[in-house]
């Protein structure tokens, strides 16, 4: 129990320390499109026998950007505790958005409002677990294909690579998960027999980190802009000194 609670306290001082010094539009960005991506994967966009997506797809990009950004600089644990935060204020907003859609009103028909922000539950479980899941694995695995550039860790070359790899592997893993618990799990008891199969799910995933991978080269300039004047400009050395403190005490 000491040790939990040590764990705990500590876990609670490093994620103080790390909202105190990561920028807030990149955590605004992060939690926006968190959020977004949960709503918009109530809509498939595109459907045959090998190939469906959803809208999640538009917006789930971003969302890899952001961690990717968060990743170069402060590493993967304070990604995955950004990730953590994310979904918790999607949750929070999933829950408010559900009693608003229960309170009734007789001002108008809002019955359309109410199917849409009143969720469905299995689509927030297969997204929350999806997300979490496919984070913490494009966390780790970006950090790790980083470390891999000794020469040059901070360049175009490794930065590219590192957001490439990891976004296309995690948002396979995030899509295929999420279609899986979703389409073939529970869709076909609550939505009337309407289903995806699991070949549907590996394609759609496929697709969709195909589609995703693009987004992420086009924008991914941006992304290794923004990281290179974060170092530049010493962003959240409140937080690196307090991390690199902690591993030399170990």
């Amino acid at each position: 129990m000491a040790t939990i609670k040590k764990w705990m306290i500590e876990e609670k001082e490093k994620t103080a320390i790390l909202l105190r010094c990561i920028p807030a539009t990149v955590v605004t960005l992060f939690v926006v499109s968190v959020i977004c991506m949960n709503l918009l994967a109530n809509k498939t966009l595109f459907q045959n026998d090998i190939i469906a997506l959803d809208g999640g797809i538009l917006i789930s990009w971003l969302s890899f950007m952001c961690m990717d950004i968060i990743t170069k600089h402060f590493g993967p644990e304070a990604s995955n505790r950004i990730s953590i935060l994310a979904t918790g204020i999607n949750l929070l907003t999933c829950l408010i958005f559900f009693v608003a859609s229960v309170i009734p009103s007789n001002a108008n028909d809002y019955s359309a409002f109410d199917e849409i922000f009143g969720g469905t539950w299995f689509i927030l479980l297969g997204s929350t677990v999806a997300f979490l899941s496919s984070a913490v694995i494009n966390n780790r695995l970006n950090w790790m294909i980083g470390r891999a550039f000794k020469k040059d860790p901070d360049g175009k070359l490794a930065y590219a690579m590192r957001t490439y790899v990891s976004t296309f592997i995690g948002q396979f893993l995030d899509n295929f998960i999420f279609s899986v618990i979703v389409f073939v799990g529970f869709a076909p008891v609550f939505w009337d027999g309407f289903h995806w199969t699991v070949l549907q799910c590996a394609m759609c995933a496929l697709t969709g980190a195909v589609a995703e991978l693009m987004m992420e080269i086009v924008f991914s300039p941006i992304g290794y802009r923004i990281a290179t004047r974060w170092k530049q400009n010493h962003v959240g050395k409140e937080y690196l000194d307090y991390i690199e403190k902690r591993r030399k005490i170990k």
